[in-house]
C-alpha cells in the first residue's frame, strides 16, 4: 500500500513538473506550436533566442512566453520579439479577454488587435506580471535594455469565447528616432509625431514576423 501511495505521489510530481514546462518548441528562429493555435512563427535569422517561461499568471491564466532579441556585440538590445501563448484556467470559467483596440492587422491570415506605446527603461513593472518574467529572462542572459523602447502588441483571440490568445509583442530601441519615451508620450513635446512613427513600427513588425497556420508535425 505504501509503495502504491509513493508511486502515485511521484507520478503527481512528474505531472506537475510537466504542466509547468513550456509546450512549444524552438529551432533557431522558429517557434512551433502544436495547439492553441497550431502554428509556426518564424522570425528574422538574426535573432538570438533568450529562453522561455511558463507559469500561472496571477493564478488566473496559463501563460507561456518565449523571448528573442536582436542585439549588438555588447548585448545591448536593439529589437525584442516576445511571443506569448495564454489561456484562462478552467477554474476561472467566467473570465474572458476584453481587448477593444479599434486598430486591427492581419498576419498569416489571422486577425490581430493592434496597440502601440513607448516605455522608458526605468518605468515601473508590476510584480508577477508577464513583463517582469520576460525582463528576468533577458537579464539572466546578460542582455541590457535601452533607455527607451517603442512597442507594438499584436493579439489574436482563438475562439468566440475569448478565453485563449496568441500575443506577439515587437519592440525597437527608440534611439533611432532621436526622441525619448517622455517626448513621444501623451503631453510630450513630440507626441504629434507618434502616430506616424507607430504606424511605421507596425509595418516593420508585420514584415519581420511570418506565421504559417497548421504547420509542423
Amino acid at each position: 500500500m505504501f509503495r502504491r501511495i509513493a508511486a502515485l505521489v511521484s507520478l503527481s510530481g512528474i505531472l506537475a513538473l510537466q504542466a509547468g514546462s513550456p509546450e512549444r518548441t524552438v529551432a533557431g528562429n522558429t517557434i512551433t506550436s502544436k495547439r492553441d493555435p497550431k502554428i509556426q512563427i518564424q522570425l528574422p535569422g538574426s535573432v538570438q533566442y533568450v529562453g522561455a517561461d511558463r507559469w500561472e499568471l496571477y493564478d488566473v491564466a496559463d501563460c507561456e512566453l518565449h523571448a528573442f532579441v536582436e542585439a549588438e556585440a555588447n548585448k545591448n538590445v536593439q529589437r525584442l520579439y516576445w511571443i506569448q501563448f495564454e489561456g484562462y484556467l478552467p477554474t476561472r470559467p467566467a473570465l474572458k479577454y476584453t481587448y477593444d483596440s479599434p486598430q486591427h492587422g492581419t498576419i498569416g491570415g489571422l486577425d490581430f488587435y493592434v496597440d502601440t506605446w513607448v516605455r522608458s527603461m526605468d518605468a515601473a513593472t508590476r510584480p508577477g506580471s508577464d513583463r517582469e518574467h520576460i525582463q528576468k529572462l533577458i537579464g539572466l542572459k546578460g542582455y541590457t535594455m535601452p533607455a527607451g523602447m517603442m512597442y507594438v502588441r499584436l493579439v489574436h483571440l482563438l475562439d468566440e469565447q475569448k478565453r485563449r490568445e496568441l500575443m506577439i509583442v515587437y519592440g525597437e530601441d527608440l534611439a533611432a528616432t532621436g526622441l525619448t519615451a517622455a517626448e513621444l508620450s501623451a503631453g510630450g513635446s513630440a507626441f504629434s509625431r507618434w502616430p506616424g512613427i507607430a504606424q511605421a513600427l507596425v509595418e516593420r513588425a508585420k514584415q519581420r514576423i511570418v506565421l504559417e497556420q497548421g504547420a509542423g508535425p
